[in-house]
């Protein structure tokens, strides 16, 4: 097992939803990302609201995913182990959460409103899909030489992020944008319902995450 930095783990752990790290510009952030949802709400924009909300789903089913592999192999593909005012799961502080609970909306009121427009030969979904993984892979690139943000195995990395953590993100957001109400729906609340329940279970009664 090849491993980059195997005493991130630890360090995460150690302040794992702890409040000693807490810090109150997390209030104001959470303000503004319940207001971003406020105002497109009141504009009526429900495609934007199900992007974002869609991205933020499979995100958090992303980070339950890796604090489980955290548990059953003894360390994260990912860890946040300093730099966060409250880190929710091991990979995962409350800043870079409520970042990707507004990723999908930005995505979403910047992609074109035809949905069958292409961008150099290529549908705009897909573009966007593809452009925006690989953006937050590379910025994933500088992330990780700050000692704020930790990829533990050797042969994890931006290519690996951007095929399966960022390419399912932004697919999420980009095409439930445009699936019916109802499908949207069964989409966003089939994924809080398995979040939920992996939280409920992983985290509160079995404590592995």
């Amino acid at each position: 097992m090849n491993l980059n930095n195997p005493e991130a783990t630890q360090q995460a752990l150690n302040i794992l939803r702890s409040g000693d790290t807490f810090q109150w510009y997390v209030i104001p952030l959470l303000v503004i990302v319940l207001y971003i949802y406020a105002n497109e709400f009141e504009k009526g924009n429900f495609r934007a609201i199900a992007g974002g909300l869609a991205l933020y789903m499979v995100h958090w089913f992303v980070e339950i995913g890796n604090a489980l592999i955290q548990h059953f192999s003894g360390h994260a593909l990912w860890t946040v182990p300093t730099g966060t005012a409250f880190e929710i799961m091991v990979g995962v502080g409350i800043e870079i959460s409520l970042m990707f609970s507004i990723a999908g909306i930005v995505v979403c009121k910047l992609m074109p409103k035809d949905p069958s427009l292409k961008i150099l030969g290529i549908n705009n979904r897909l573009a966007f899909t593809i452009a925006n993984a690989a953006f937050a892979s590379i910025l994933e690139i500088f992330l990780v030489k700050t000692p704020t943000f930790v990829w533990v195995y050797g042969w994890w990395g931006a290519f690996p992020v951007f095929v399966t953590v960022y390419i399912p993100f932004f697919a999420a957001a980009c095409y439930v944008h445009d699936w019916q109400p109802r499908a949207q729906k069964l989409f966003i609340g089939s994924l809080f319902a398995i979040n939920a329940l992996a939280l409920i279970v992983f985290g509160g009664i079995l404590k592995w995450i």
